[in-house]
C-alpha cells in the first residue's frame, strides 16, 4: 500500500462549495424526512447501505426520474444476489428520461480533432430522435430487438441510441477502430437487425475509410436487415459498396413526436461486453431503470452535476464511459463529445477544448494523464480553465504522482476524483465526494448505496489497510439483468458469485483507507505471488511512473524454479538506454517506496505495451506470451502487434 507520504491531504473544498452541493441538499432532505442526523459522509453511506429501499427511492425522487407507473415495492428479495428485484411494478422509458428537457439550451456539443464543431439544443435533439425512431418503427423494429452502432463518438451515435431505446429496443455499440473479428465476436452473439455506421473517422491526422470493413460486417452479421450509413468523412458515402446499405437521410421518418414505449424497470436497454482477452467477450445485459438510477446518482450526488454544467469524458462508443457520459442528459447538463486523438494536433488539444466549451466536469483515463505529464505540456500555462471544477479519472489506478501533476500543472482549485467500477455494473463502486477532501493516491469514497468491503481469500472481511478482494455484499439496482445466451444464469453466477456465496466479487485487489476511501492495488487475476505473498501490480506501476525516462510499463509473474518471479517490462523515451545506473535506480525506487518483495527479478525493455481499446494494460495476455501459451481473442487488443515484443524476449532466457 502507499506510504503515509503518498496518502497526504492534497485538496479540500471550501464551505461555500460544500453548502451548495447536490449531495448536501440530498442529505438535508433525507434528514428532514427521517429525523436522522448524519455527522459525516461515512454515516450517510452506512445508512444508504442499511436502508436500500428508502435510499434508492430518495435518489429516484431527488434526481427526477420520470415513471409512467409508480412501483408497488422498491425492493423485493433484498437478500438474494443475484435475484433481488427493484422498483417492482414500475414502468418507464430510458430515452424519455434523457429527453425530458426540450428547450433551447445546448444538449450536445461535438468537436473532433479536425476542428469540426456541431451543436444540438435539447429541442433539436428531441426532433432528430423522433425522426429516426419513426424510421426504426417503419423498419419493423420493436421492443426487445437489438440495434447496433459501429460509430465514432458523434451526435448521430447519441441520436441512434435514443431512438432505439425510445422504442424499447436494445442498443449495443463498438468504436470503428475495432477489427472485423472483434465486431463479429460481439454483434453475432446478439444478432442486431439494424447496424448504424459512419463512412469513416479521423485519428492522429489520418482519415480512415470504414466502408470496406462495414461491407464485411454487412455480409457476416447474422440476421442483419439494414445498414444505415451517415456521412462523417465525405459528404456522399459510397452506399453501393455495402450490402443492404441505406443513407441516414433516406431512412429517417417524418414524425415530430416520439411514442415512448412504457416498459418495466428492468427492461434491457444496453448490451455491454467484457474485454474479451480470455475468450469471446461476455454479453452483459443492463436494465433501463437500474442504469438510469445509478448514473443519475453518480452524476448528481457524486459529481455534483447540474443543468448549468458541461460534462466531458474522453471516450469512444466502445467503452462504458460513453454510456455513462450520455446519461448526463437526464440531469439537463450539456454533454460534450470529442472524437479523435487527444494529442492531435498537440498535447493541449483537450485543454483548449475545456476552455473553449466551458467544461466544468472533465473526465479521462488515468493513462492519458500519465502520457500528458510525460509529454511535458503544462495545461495551466496555456489555458485558463476558469470553468473547470472537477477532473475525473478511471480505467486504471491513478498514481500518486498523477495527483501531484493535476494540482501543480493543471489546476490547483479542482476536485480530482479517481473513480472505479466497471462495465459489469455500468457504474462505480468508489468515486468522488463533493463534500470531502482529496488524499493523494486515494479514491475519495465508497458509492452511496454500494455495500463495498474487502475480503480475504477465505471470505473474511478485512479491516482498514488490509489488502484483499473488492466485493459488494448487498444487491444494487445496476447489477446486470442477465448475460446474453445464458438461460440458466450459469455464466452470470460464475462471473461474480462463484468465489463467495451471495457476495459480488469484482476482481479488483484493493484496500480501504483510514479516510473512508479506497485504493485499487491491481486486478485480482493479475496479482503477483512471489514467495506466496500477494502483490498488486498497481503498487509497482505507482513507483515506475515516477521515473521520467520510462513512458510505459507492465509487470507480470513468471513461473521460475518452483516459484514466481516478477518481470517488469518498460518502454523508454527515445534516446534512453537501460544502463546499469537506470536499472539500479528503478529497483531502488521500488524497494524504498513499496517493499523488497515488489522489486522485479528482471527489467526488460520493449517497444510497446499491449492495451485494450479503453486503454487498460492486458497483463494476462503478456503473461500468456511469456509462458509460451496462446492468447485468445487478439481482437480485444488495440495494438495486438505489441505482444510480439514479449515473445521469446532475450532477457528471459
Amino acid at each position: 500500500m502507499n506510504s503515509l507520504s503518498d496518502s497526504q491531504l492534497i485538496w479540500s473544498p471550501d464551505e461555500v462549495r460544500c453548502s451548495t452541493a447536490n449531495l448536501r441538499q440530498f442529505q438535508l432532505g433525507v434528514e428532514t424526512r427521517t429525523g436522522l442526523t448524519f455527522i459525516d459522509y461515512d454515516a450517510l453511506h452506512r445508512w444508504s447501505v442499511d436502508n436500500p429501499a428508502i435510499f434508492w427511492a430518495e435518489v429516484a425522487a431527488f434526481c427526477g426520474l420520470q415513471f409512467d407507473v409508480e412501483c408497488t415495492d422498491v425492493l423485493v428479495d433484498a437478500e438474494r444476489m443475484p435475484g433481488a428485484r427493484w422498483f417492482v411494478g414500475a414502468r418507464l422509458n430510458f430515452a424519455a428520461n434523457l429527453l425530458k428537457f426540450r428547450d433551447a439550451r445546448p444538449a450536445i456539443i461535438f468537436r473532433d480533432e479536425t476542428g469540426r464543431r456541431d451543436e444540438l439544443s435539447y429541442a433539436q435533439l428531441y426532433r432528430q430522435v423522433a425522426e429516426l425512431a419513426d424510421g426504426l418503427r417503419h423498419a419493423g423494429i420493436v421492443a426487445g430487438d437489438r440495434v447496433a452502432g459501429f460509430v465514432p463518438n458523434c451526435p448521430e451515435a447519441v441520436i441512434a441510441m435514443l431512438a432505439t431505446t425510445s422504442i424499447g429496443a436494445i442498443w449495443s455499440s463498438c468504436s470503428p477502430d475495432f477489427g472485423v473479428t472483434g465486431v463479429l465476436d460481439r454483434f453475432n452473439q446478439i444478432r442486431p437487425k439494424i447496424l448504424f455506421t459512419a463512412d469513416g473517422y479521423c485519428y492522429g491526422a489520418k482519415r480512415i475509410d470504414c466502408m470496406p470493413v462495414v461491407n464485411k460486417l454487412a455480409q457476416s452479421i447474422d440476421g442483419l436487415e439494414h445498414v444505415i450509413v451517415f456521412p462523417f468523412l465525405t459528404a456522399t458515402p459510397d452506399l453501393d459498396s455495402v450490402l443492404n446499405a441505406t443513407s441516414w437521410s433516406a431512412f429517417i421518418g417524418t414524425a415530430q413526436e416520439i411514442e415512448f414505449a412504457s416498459l418495466p424497470f428492468d427492461h434491457p436497454v444496453y448490451v455491454m461486453y467484457s474485454s474479451g482477452t480470455t475468450g469471446k467477450p461476455k454479453c452483459i445485459v443492463h436494465g433501463a431503470g437500474g442504469t438510469l438510477l445509478q448514473h443519475c446518482k453518480e452524476h448528481q450526488l457524486h459529481s455534483d452535476l447540474g443543468q448549468d454544467d458541461r460534462l466531458f469524458f474522453f471516450t469512444t462508443c466502445g467503452w462504458m464511459m460513453w454510456n455513462w457520459l450520455i446519461s448526463g442528459l437526464a440531469t439537463g447538463a450539456t454533454v460534450v463529445l470529442y472524437d479523435g486523438s487527444p494529442f492531435e494536433p498537440d498535447p493541449g488539444a483537450l485543454w483548449r477544448l475545456a476552455d473553449q466549451e466551458s467544461i466544468s466536469v472533465f473526465g479521462t483515463g488515468a493513462k492519458y494523464l500519465t502520457s500528458l505529464e510525460k509529454s511535458g505540456f503544462i495545461p495551466r500555462e496555456y489555458c485558463s480553465l476558469d470553468t473547470l471544477r472537477t477532473i475525473q479519472s478511471t480505467g486504471s489506478p491513478l498514481a500518486p504522482t498523477s495527483f501531484d501533476f493535476v494540482y501543480t500543472s493543471i489546476k490547483r482549485d479542482v476536485a480530482l476524483q479517481s473513480i472505479a467500477g466497471g462495465t459489469d455494473l455500468l457504474g462505480c463502486f468508489a468515486l468522488g465526494n463533493p463534500l470531502g477532501a482529496v488524499y493523494r493516491g486515494e479514491l475519495q469514497c465508497l458509492g452511496l448505496g454500494m455495500a463495498v468491503a474487502i475480503f480475504a481469500e477465505a471470505g473474511k472481511e478485512l479491516p482498514v489497510g488490509e489488502k484483499g478482494e473488492l466485493v459488494c455484499t448487498r444487491p444494487f439496482p445496476s447489477m446486470p439483468v442477465e448475460f446474453w445466451n445464458d438461460p440458466t444464469g450459469a455464466k452470470y453466477h460464475a462471473a461474480y458469485f462463484e468465489r463467495f456465496a451471495n457476495v459480488w466479487a469484482h476482481g479488483d485487489y484493493a484496500a480501504l483507507t483510514e479516510h473512508g476511501g479506497l485504493m485499487i492495488v491491481g486486478r485480482s487475476d493479475a496479482t503477483l505471488n512471489p514467495g506466496g505473498v500477494r502483490i498488486g501490480t498497481a503498487e509497482i506501476y505507482r513507483q515506475v511512473e515516477k521515473i521520467d525516462e520510462i513512458l510505459d510499463s507492465v509487470a507480470v509473474g513468471q513461473s521460475w524454479q518452483d516459484d514466481i518471479r516478477i518481470i517488469l517490462f518498460i518502454v523508454l523515451r527515445d534516446g534512453v538506454e537501460l544502463n546499469q545506473l537506470l536499472h539500479d535506480r528503478i529497483r531502488k525506487i521500488i524497494r524504498h517506496n513499496a517493499s523488497p518483495r515488489h522489486v522485479p527479478a528482471k527489467i526488460c525493455v520493449v517497444a510497446d505495451i499491449p492495451r485494450t481499446r479503453s486503454g487498460k494494460v492486458v497483463e494476462l495476455a503478456v503473461r500468456s506470451v511469456v509462458h509460451g501459451e496462446p492468447v485468445r481473442n487478439m481482437e480485444a487488443l488495440a495494438n495486438p502487434e505489441a505482444l510480439e515484443y514479449f515473445r521469446d524476449h532475450p532477457a528471459l532466457r
